[in-house]
């Protein structure tokens, strides 16, 4: 099988075993922005045309390929859903010479009833599972960074931060970035900045300091951008941990800690507090962010776990597996 994960700038295509092991993987930036009205067929065919002339006959994608503004929209599917509903719900592609189907995005709604949506980082979460029925809090960090809590072996539900595009926007087109240099690196200056957000004032207030710091010597140019992406991450870890987003026996993180259980009372009528154990963050994803991320966590009372480089084209054969594609 080919399996194609097919995002708005990148696209990566794997050709996988019958036992779901990589046998040849090929990326490029043919995202579905370059592919001109109409043109999918042929990007698909200039993509894994050579792994098709070899007899490969099935073709799974996900990704943005499956939005409006791809090849064909495949409706989200609502949480909580798991390996069976996606793979029940995929959408059949026409295209000459292959079996082609879409994976579903998933939509979900967080706590006030605003819709959430993802589209590609569902198979990636069902890749790095180690166990059908797994209970698991994810992050996959990117310029919309999601926040996926597993129950299980089903995603629940999930958050989205634009951490990413906010700390782009904010480097190259504020006054903040005037007096930048270097890119984020996570040194004593990230760490300044996880640390600054969580002291009161707000993001915005928080913001406007990475200028006054530098303008009273505090903050070297060279250090700015470190310290921008310690704040906008250290809020975005914190709003995570603390908002729901991972549950441990029902009980929702709450100062970068987890409540196991319920408070007991020992035979004498006294209460014994829950233990307090530090939550695990898989991180799924590559490149620099994975390291400003893991700090980011174990700053915060986490323990970041690195999830498989591979959980896409992991997640795409499982979810193969259990298609019919007659």
């Amino acid at each position: 099988m080919i399996a194609v994960d097919w995002g708005t700038s990148s696209a990566r295509a794997y050709r996988l075993a019958p036992d779901g092991a990589v046998l040849a993987r090929r990326e490029g930036a043919g995202g579905i922005l370059r592919v001109p009205e109409g043109g999918f067929p042929a990007a698909l065919t200039a993509m894994v045309g050579d792994w098709l002339a070899d007899g490969e006959t099935r073709v799974l994608l996900a990704g943005m390929v499956g939005s409006r503004q791809g090849w064909q929209e495949a409706p989200y599917l609502a949480c909580p859903a798991g390996l069976d509903a996606l793979a029940g719900a995929v959408v059949p592609v026409p295209f000459p010479g292959a079996t082609v189907r879409l994976v579903p995005g998933l939509s979900a709604e967080d706590a006030a009833g605003t819709p959430e949506v993802m589209r590609g980082e569902e198979v990636q979460v069902v890749g790095t599972l180690a166990r059908p029925d797994e209970d698991a809090l994810i992050c996959l960090p990117g310029s919309h960074a999601k926040w996926v809590r597993v129950a299980g072996g089903r995603i629940a539900g999930f958050t989205t931060h634009m951490t990413g595009e906010a700390f782009a926007a904010l480097k190259e087109h504020t006054i903040l970035g005037r007096m930048m240099t270097g890119t984020a690196e996570a040194g004593p200056a990230f760490a300044a900045g996880v640390a600054r957000s969580a002291e009161g004032g707000g993001l915005l207030h928080h913001l406007f300091g990475t200028r006054t710091l530098g303008l009273f010597g505090r903050l070297a140019p060279e250090d700015a951008a470190s310290y921008l992406s310690g704040l906008l991450i250290g809020h975005e870890v914190a709003a995570a941990l603390t908002g729901g987003a991972a549950l441990t026996g029902g009980a929702a993180l709450t100062g970068g800690a987890a409540l196991t259980g319920g408070a007991a009372l020992t035979g004498g009528g006294a209460r014994v507090e829950p233990a307090l154990v530090r939550p695990v963050v898989r991180l799924v994803g590559s490149g620099p962010l994975m390291a400003l991320y893991g700090r980011a966590i174990a700053l915060k009372g986490g323990e970041a776990v690195p999830g498989d480089p591979d959980a896409a084209a992991r997640g795409l054969a499982l979810i193969g597996e259990r298609i019919q594609w007659a």
